[in-house]
């Protein structure tokens, strides 16, 4: 009889649920409730891929279409129309990149060409201002960054719950010392 069958058993005869079993191995500690969570604008980031691959698609089809006996079109030519399509769907892509990734031992702020690791003690304040294209983060050092996961273009709503959750984030977990109410 197995373990299981006598948990089984003990609880059709007793009606109590089954003592636990030990394990062989300690649990990881589990983050704190809501982490890790991931900031950024997913209507934004749907909006521009769909157009993306709408202009690749376009521009590849363009390329490959086009009469052979036209003479003023190459096989070169071809080549550079499919180009600019995969050239314009990368530079969506990279506008595509930007979140904000809030786990238990800080805050990633990746933005279009740039990442930064930040402890939760080195955030002072969150701030989303009317008019803000995105949220900023005022930093212990006295300088502010820009977190363009979080703004507010085309979902403001969504910018605004993110805006007030990363608020939240920073004020259980971070020390906000020297810092002023919003």
């Amino acid at each position: 009889m197995t373990g299981t069958d006598e948990n089984e058993d003990h609880v059709k005869a007793t009606g109590d649920p089954p003592a636990p079993q030990p394990r062989a191995q300690a649990p990881a500690p589990a983050a704190p409730p809501g982490l890790p969570v991931v900031f950024r604008p997913v209507l934004t980031r749907v909006i521009l891929m769909v157009t993306g691959a709408v202009v690749l698609a376009v521009l590849l089809v363009i390329a490959v279409i086009v009469p052979v006996s036209a003479s003023t079109w190459g096989l070169g030519d071809r080549f550079t129309v499919a180009g600019t399509g995969l050239a314009a769907w990368g530079v969506l892509a990279v506008l595509c990149r930007p979140k904000v990734l809030a786990d238990a031992d800080g805050v990633t702020v990746v933005n279009l060409t740039t990442k930064r690791r930040l402890a939760w003690a080195e955030i002072i304040r969150v701030s989303l201002r009317p008019g803000d294209p995105w949220v900023t983060l005022d930093l212990a050092d006295g300088t502010t960054l820009a977190a363009m996961g979080i703004q507010p273009g085309l979902a403001r709503e969504r910018a605004l719950a993110d805006a007030r959750a990363l608020r939240a984030l920073v004020e259980a977990h971070g020390t906000r010392t020297g810092a002023s109410g919003d």
